[in-house]
């Protein structure tokens, strides 16, 4: 079965690392559209745009988080879509890897690949304790077709916590055409959309390291740690999955992989 991709990067304001983002889309050896959208243009988006062959989608007002990964979605047509960060690169074999997987499982709600983390000081680290659950998790969940498709793998997989990064997932708008991200949320949105796309469709992980993407005190993960946002939502997730007294335990033991998250 043949499948079309494109990426949308999710702009906001001025990022120096936007370029980096759109050179690694453009390298690709499988190569896909790219689109920028943002609801915060800057002058020169424009010609950043131009030299990547990317397509400017410019919407507003700006709302959020939420409304602005919606107003990616809705920038394409194409059965695949992967939201990309602006801060985040891709290796040249994400596509390849991604759309091969989908020819192989064309009912799967989405994709997702395993990640390296570029910290402050520059450089690629190996995976901090925390991460190195999430793997287990993930690990544990996909054995050993990479396919989540039982209520227990789908436990597994999201039911501690949000193993999946947003940037490495390519959704299947073949199977979800109407979906949208619950913009209620200002950093849980992912979990929930992973949860509910999940539940009617198989999801695939690809056994690959195939996204590089970047921690800093500016990103909007970073932020609603700080500010508190982060556990108000991770308790309002884990409710949805959990008795009352299970949520509790588990979002206070969920709560100390915040810890080192920007060293």
């Amino acid at each position: 079965m043949t499948f079309s991709h494109s990426f949308v990067v999710v702009a906001y304001g001025s990022s120096k690392h936007l370029e980096d983002c759109l050179s690694s889309l453009s390298a690709q050896t499988t190569i896909s559209p790219i689109v920028i959208s943002t609801s915060t243009p800057f002058t020169g988006i424009d010609k950043i745009a131009e030299r990547f062959g990317a397509r400017l989608h410019i919407h507003g007002p700006n709302r959020g988080i939420g409304p602005d990964w919606n107003a990616a979605l809705d920038a394409t047509d194409t059965d695949l879509v992967t939201l990309a960060h602006q801060d985040d690169c891709y290796l040249p074999e994400f596509t390849t890897a991604t759309v091969e997987t989908f020819s192989l499982q064309p009912e799967a709600s989405f994709t997702f690949c395993d990640n390296g983390e570029i910290h402050k000081d520059g450089r690629l680290r190996s995976p901090a304790w925390n991460n190195r659950i999430k793997q287990w998790l993930i690990a544990a969940a996909s054995y050993p077709s990479g396919q989540i498709n039982s209520p227990l793998r789908r436990r597994i997989l999201l039911g501690f916590g949000n193993p999946i990064i947003c940037t490495s997932v390519t959704l299947n708008r073949r199977q979800c055409r109407d979906f949208h991200f619950q913009e209620c949320f200002y950093t849980n949105m992912d979990w929930l959309a992973w949860l509910q796309l999940s539940k009617t469709h198989p999801i695939m992980h690809i056994n690959k390291r195939l996204v590089t993407r970047r921690i800093h005190e500016d990103s909007a993960t970073s932020k609603c740690i700080v500010d508190g946002t982060r556990l108000a939502e991770d308790r309002l997730v884990f409710g949805r999955i959990w008795p009352r007294p299970v949520a509790t335990l588990i979002s206070l033991l969920y709560r100390l992989s915040y810890f080192g998250y920007n060293s």
